[in-house]
């Protein structure tokens, strides 16, 4: 199902075979740091930059890797891909035309890649 805020998508399934192949690009989690004790992707190099955050101090609370390269693919993820649909219409308005929402978000990944990833407790 395609998100509410009209965000670029990309499968879970392409971000595992990015990974797996090596592809250059940053992998942002969008939720608040309790949330990656509930579920997280195993040996995965990805930054923390919690909505929260994003929503409180605006283009200050982007890390400095994505704030040098405007033009590297930026995959976000969430809970289930609706936060990190908002950051990703945010950071193409601010002009990173290559950032993409996870779609279904870790919890997506914990069905269709990896069900150590672990879920959430009924939500």
């Amino acid at each position: 199902m395609p998100n509410p805020y009209g965000a670029p998508e990309i499968s879970v399934h392409d971000v595992a075979a990015k990974q797996k192949d090596d592809t250059e690009f940053l992998l942002v989690d969008v939720r608040e740091p309790n949330e990656l004790e509930l579920a997280s992707l195993p040996d995965a190099d990805f930054i923390n930059m919690p909505l929260s955050e994003l929503r409180e101090r605006r283009l200050d609370a982007i890390p400095e890797d994505i704030q040098q390269n405007k033009e590297l693919e930026v995959v976000l993820f969430c809970h289930k891909g609706l936060r990190s649909a908002q950051v990703t219409v945010f950071l193409r308005q601010q002009g990173w035309s290559n950032a993409v929402s996870m779609a279904g978000g870790i919890d997506a990944w914990a069905d269709e890649i990896d069900e150590s990833v672990g879920k959430y407790a009924s939500m």
